[in-house]
């Protein structure tokens, strides 16, 4: 089955489009609450038009702890209803996206002093349980602390009582977005990146179109649509004052950070839940590295400008140091950083780690509704609500007419789970026909499912020295074509896990790289020249707390 086209060429295609044609629904912003919004308006047979002012994912959801959890410490603030709400999404998404959301097994040692006593994390993974509906992938388990380090030897046994063990997943937050608008202009959305809304136009008080810029043309173009939604997570305060002027501010912005560290480094088999602080940092084992974190403080500024700071860092070895004492870890050790804003919302909480994650609809009567906050868990079932609320602006005969979606179903038909499985099985077969070793195969299949396929075919054109310069090359030209990546950095931060999961960051790769998408975008020497570079500076830039701990950009 041949997907569509999803490329920079269909992205020119469908500006001129949105330019001349009326939708019913606009949304501005496509991380992952807005590629699902366009996923769920589409499936209805809405016509929707989606802009994203920078890359898609570029913001909060590329940059969360890559979890899809029901989040067990929300059962301490009683929050019932969004712990089952996560957990039965959970269930759904391994069904809509087998190849980029996976099971593991969590372990939550408990220690001598804890604030959280036995029996109580006892009853807690019991409730866990019950409100998956008993349909984890495997129930808790209660370790004692011979078992836990057992299953763990890299862990502080000193003051050990046990532990438990349950079940939530790891997936891939930015490929996961992606995927999710390649659903919905199979459904017959138009969804493009880099054009960001620059004003509204009013009629009788209400919002009649948007204002865009292209940001690679510079030319502007107008959306006329019926209804417009923002879905801008952090900026929503900003875009919100922009569009409409007088704004009363929702957010209480939050800044998380990230570690990466390579797998023999810390080598993890499940992930481990540390508290501190009554904050939770995970340890997570995903593909190729180890992810230690969060922070979780309060951000004031761009969410455009938050990165990892020396404090940051310190915080985070100093939690991995007191769980894994064993491993000294260093500033040394950590591959990459990276930090995010989550777009929380401002319930009056004390701190930032009780602030709630539920989500809010806000319906302005100037015809725009925005929605913020909430779980990327959850993002599948806040777009459902955040449609059926914008419906409340349509006629009855209309609201009638768009009232059943088909939200349910695979992202992907080529990765559904049978499909997935049978991809996994073919991996030694496809090895063979296509000259490749199983290993690359494997990458292939983990990361695309059937339609690993295609990228093999891409491979097979691909003139370069090494293998890894030529599987890298062939995810490049596939992400060129069909998930609108359309400059270096964008392919080495989220459609590829370069950056964060190499210890060169893939600059070993950037030549390659760059020639294989300056042949798929018709660039000149020097526009390649400029890329290449701005994969240098994004690297210097991303990292430059490692200055601080003396560590010099010639080591990374």
């Amino acid at each position: 089955m041949e997907l569509p086209s999803f490329s920079f060429q269909d992205r020119n295609t469908w500006i001129e489009r949105m330019s001349r044609e009326d939708f019913d629904l606009v949304i501005i912003g496509g991380g992952i609450t807005g590629a699902g919004v366009a996923r769920d308006a589409a499936s209805r047979g809405m016509k929707v038009a989606l802009v994203e002012a920078r890359d898609f994912a570029e913001g909060t959801s590329s940059r969360s702890s890559k979890l899809i959890h029901g989040g067990i410490r929300y059962l301490e603030n009683l929050e019932f209803h969004l712990v089952f709400e996560a957990l039965s999404e959970r269930r759904l998404l391994f069904e809509l996206a087998p190849h980029l959301v996976h099971p593991l097994r969590f372990v939550l040692p408990m220690y001598k002093g804890t604030r959280v006593p036995m029996w109580k994390m006892s009853a807690g993974m019991w409730l866990y349980d019950a409100l998956s509906m008993f349909e984890a992938p495997e129930p808790h388990e209660r370790l004692t602390s011979d078992e836990t380090v057992d299953r763990l030897p890299q862990l502080q046994s000193k003051n050990l009582m046990g532990s438990f063990v349950y079940s939530d997943a790891y997936m891939d937050d930015d490929r996961l977005t992606i995927e999710t608008h390649r659903s919905a202009i199979n459904n017959g959305a138009l969804c493009v990146n880099h054009a960001a809304a620059t004003g509204a136009r009013m009629t009788n008080g209400k919002v009649s179109s948007v204002e865009c810029k292209d940001q690679f043309t510079q030319k502007t173009f107008t959306i006329k649509g019926h209804h417009f939604i923002s879905t801008v997570g952090p900026w929503t305060d900003k875009v919100a004052t922009s569009l409409l002027g007088a704004w009363h501010k929702v957010l209480r912005p939050s800044k998380g950070v990230h570690l990466t560290f390579d797998r023999n480094r810390l080598p993890l088999s499940q992930a481990v839940v540390m508290a501190e602080d009554k904050r939770i940092v995970f340890g997570i084992p995903r593909h190729e590295m180890i992810i230690i974190g969060t922070t979780d403080t309060d951000f004031q500024g761009n969410p455009e400008d938050v990165r990892a700071t020396e404090e940051d860092v310190r915080y985070l070895l100093k939690v991995a140091g007191e769980y894994f004492p064993g491993a000294n870890l260093t500033a040394e050790d950590i591959i990459s950083t990276y930090a995010g804003v989550r777009p929380l919302v401002n319930d009056g909480s004390a701190t930032e780690g009780k602030t709630s994650r539920e989500h809010l609809i806000y319906a302005d009567p100037r015809n725009v509704t925005f929605v913020a906050g909430g779980k990327y868990t959850t993002y599948r079932r806040m777009a459902e609500q955040t449609v059926e609320a914008a419906l409340q602006n349509f006629s009855v005969e209309e609201q009638v007419r768009f009232k059943n979606n088909n939200t349910e179903t695979a992202l992907n038909p080529l990765a559904t789970p049978d499909k997935f499985n049978e991809a996994q099985r073919q991996i030694k077969s496809w090895a063979k026909q296509s000259g490749w070793s199983e290993a690359a195969v494997r990458i292939l299949v983990d990361r695309h499912g059937a339609e690993a396929a295609d990228v093999l075919e891409h491979m097979s054109s691909i003139n370069a020295e090494t293998e890894a310069e030529r599987l890298w090359a062939a995810e490049l030209r596939h992400a060129v074509r069909y998930t609108m990546c359309t400059d270096l950095i964008s392919f080495y931060v989220r459609r590829a896990p370069l950056f964060l999961s190499f210890r060169d960051h893939g600059l070993s790769l950037v030549l390659a790289l760059g020639r294989a998408m300056q042949e798929e975008l018709g660039w000149s020497d020097s526009q390649r020249q400029a890329q290449e570079r701005s994969v240098y500076d994004y690297v210097q830039k991303e990292l430059g707390w490692k200055q601080a701990f003396g560590i010099t950009a010639a080591s990374f």
